[in-house]
């Protein structure tokens, strides 16, 4: 890697950049999240009726308007998996744990809080989405995130990371309590 593009991902006069980023992608999350707490069918009477439909098409056990039946993921291993997670009837709890996730991944990258973390779920997701069908803005957002992986903590520098990686992690990047071996 040159050594331009290195110091955009680790020189800390970049990291305004990832602010940005981080910001954006994140509030992308919090929208998502805040449209599904709005609908019943993710956290309401109905929760679970949006993913299992969702997860129906994926599994390729939809048909269109036509009748036919739809292509499902191009992944027969991702089918097998939706047709486990929809004979388990995962759709209710997956449906909370997606709003939650959402609001965390949002947050987390808004505030710059374990940044690598909130990115790694949020890729994680859009990742699962793209699997499963949905092109939408999905794949605009993985690629984000995984900018936001490659600054690792540059990336959450403005923002709480700034403050709480050293605490725990200490200066060098060594975890808190943890001793370099003394040479014998």
């Amino acid at each position: 890697m040159n050594a331009t593009v290195m110091r955009l991902f680790r020189d800390r006069a970049f990291s305004w950049i990832w602010l940005l980023i981080r910001v954006y992608v994140g509030w992308q999350w919090l929208q998502a999240a805040w449209e599904k707490m709005q609908e019943d069918v993710w956290v309401g009477a109905k929760a679970g009726t949006a993913i299992t439909g969702f997860w129906t098409k994926g599994a390729g056990l939809a048909t269109g308007p036509d009748g036919k039946p739809l292509p499902g993921s191009a992944y027969w291993w991702y089918r097998d998996f939706l047709h486990f997670l929809i004979n388990i009837h995962a759709g209710p709890a997956f449906s909370y744990f997606i709003v939650a996730a959402e609001l965390l991944v949002g947050l987390g990258l808004i505030f710059g809080f374990l940044t690598p973390i909130a990115a790694a779920g949020g890729a994680l997701m859009n990742l699962n989405f793209m699997l499963a069908g949905s092109a939408s803005s999905n794949g605009w957002l993985y690629t984000l995130a995984i900018l936001i992986l490659l600054a690792w903590t540059n990336a959450g520098y403005l923002g709480v990371d700034r403050w709480l990686w050293p605490l725990l992690f200490g200066r060098k990047g060594e975890a808190r309590g943890a001793t370099a071996s003394a040479a014998s």
